[in-house]
């Protein structure tokens, strides 16, 4: 990227060369390529470059985020949720070359890898549970699926019973690791009866600690981005992904095998800032679904992980060759842990929802 090529892209949006400043890369880019944009005026924006291998479905990002614009969701939360802007022709990805782009305003903040407080997972799960509740008056089914089946846990099992039944010799490890997930099939099945019976919402899909922004103090949420994975799913996959990713004692790319365990402090957290956002809508049996909402993506992300492996690593990027046996032996021993410890947290459940067994 160019000042001039950038030039001609901001145009594309109204924005003329005279007003920019300087532009410069920002964040680490893993799936976007993303710039921050200083104007003259002192404000700044966001440009990306839209990653098509990822989401191939743009248009149907457009018309989500769209759907978001238009019933003024960002107004009814107490953070910003920067939606892209709007180009000179009406829409908010413009072709460029080969390649499309889009526009977002800037939130000025701190983004956190992990959490360096308790009070900030509460506060990521309220923040979470809020866009939901935002979105309670739209339709989820309107929502289109901008990656199909991405929280199908039915289907990653499968996957890895494919990939399994074509695999010619496994090593002791990679044995251990096909009976235990394989050993899940109880909670499969405990999934594909849930979502017979579950309202569908507009959930985030990917709630990672990384997809806030917050105040330069980590006292509150400035913003909640990276919203192209919103559409229609279950209040379960938003909790338990925050879950998976927050109250797990390391990262999922950790080895440290003895010290892998879920935290029931910051699991408590997790759920008084959901829970006080959610309760006032969610039905009792959605409600009860969190609770296990954890071990479903735990679940799903140990499948993907192990099944990459087994197919030699062609989707998820690896630093060495056994990064992804070892994200999805991260991923069972985490698991492990939060299936050891569900009578203290169905305890927990207990006590801040109010519900009975």
């Amino acid at each position: 990227m160019n000042k001039a090529m950038l030039s001609e892209i901001l145009e594309k949006f109204g924005i003329p060369p005279s007003r920019i400043e300087y532009f410069s890369p920002l964040g680490h880019g893993l799936i976007h390529g993303t710039y921050k944009v200083n104007l003259k005026d002192t404000s700044s924006l966001v440009l990306q470059e839209y990653n098509r291998q990822v989401f191939p479905f743009p248009d149907r990002i457009q018309h989500n985020l769209m759907m978001l614009s238009e019933e003024e969701v960002g107004v009814k939360l107490p953070f910003v949720l920067p939606l892209p802007l709007i180009s000179k022709n009406g829409y908010t990805l413009e072709l460029f070359g080969e390649r499309l782009y889009r526009l977002f305003p800037f939130v000025s903040g701190k983004t956190l890898e992990q959490i360096s407080h308790p009070f900030q997972a509460n506060l990521a799960a309220r923040a979470f549970g809020m866009l939901s509740k935002a979105c309670i008056n739209l339709d989820a089914k309107n929502f289109l699926e901008t990656i199909p089946n991405f929280h199908r846990l039915d289907l990653r099992f499968e996957k890895l019973r494919s990939v399994l039944a074509h695999k010619q010799a496994l090593t002791p490890e990679e044995t251990a690791l096909r009976d235990f997930y394989l050993s899940q099939k109880p909670l499969i099945d405990w999934y594909l009866d849930q979502i017979q019976h579950l309202p569908l919402r507009v959930t985030h899909n990917d709630t990672k600690i990384n997809n806030l922004i917050f105040s330069e103090n980590l006292e509150k949420v400035n913003a909640l981005i990276d919203l192209d994975t919103v559409m229609g799913g279950y209040l379960m996959y938003d909790f338990g992904d925050l879950v998976r990713t927050v109250a797990c004692s390391l990262p999922e790319t950790s080895t440290e095998w003895a010290s892998l365990k879920l935290i029931p402090d910051i699991f408590e957290k997790l759920l008084r800032g959901y829970w006080e956002s959610i309760h006032s809508f969610s039905t009792p049996k959605e409600s009860k679904s969190i609770l296990l909402g954890g071990e479903v993506m735990t679940l799903i992300m140990g499948l993907r992980f192990f099944t990459d492996h087994l197919q030699g690593n062609i989707y998820y990027r690896v630093s060495y060759p056994e990064q992804n046996f070892h994200r999805a032996k991260n991923q069972m021993l985490f698991l492990q842990s939060q299936q050891s410890l569900r009578p203290q947290l169905q305890e927990i459940w207990k006590k801040i929802t109010g519900i009975p067994d």
